[in-house]
């Protein structure tokens, strides 16, 4: 049991590594990204925490930062949805704006030709 524990405990801290290194990669970090750091830090830290209050502060480091980082990917995701449908909105609005523009020259250009027969 206890090998299991120190294996999982690895693992998740192997996970966290890469999450880590590729944040670095160079180019800015997503909302998703974002959520999911965070979360991983959050529940890393408060899982050392209750760890700490029952005797495997590292444990409840590991388990907490894979909870926290499936909880910020959740959110973080749902807000990187969210940002991806407020920008199609945007497009679209101005793609709207535009035509009723092109409208309204057109309107205007048929007043001057009506105006001048």
């Amino acid at each position: 049991m206890r090998t299991n524990v120190a294996s999982l405990i690895k693992r998740l801290l192997v996970a966290i590594v890469i999450v880590a290194a590729m944040g670095c990669s160079g180019e800015p970090l997503s909302t998703r990204e974002k959520g999911t750091l965070i979360g991983t830090g959050v529940g890393a830290g408060t899982g050392a925490i209750v760890g700490a209050a029952v005797g495997n502060p590292l444990a409840g480091a590991a388990i907490g930062a894979g909870i926290g980082a499936l909880g910020g990917y959740v959110v973080g995701n749902e807000m990187q949805n969210q940002e991806n449908a407020n920008a199609q909105t945007q497009t679209q609005i101005q793609s709207q704006q535009q035509e009723i523009q092109n409208q309204q020259q057109q309107i205007q250009q048929l007043k001057s030709q009506s105006e001048t027969e």
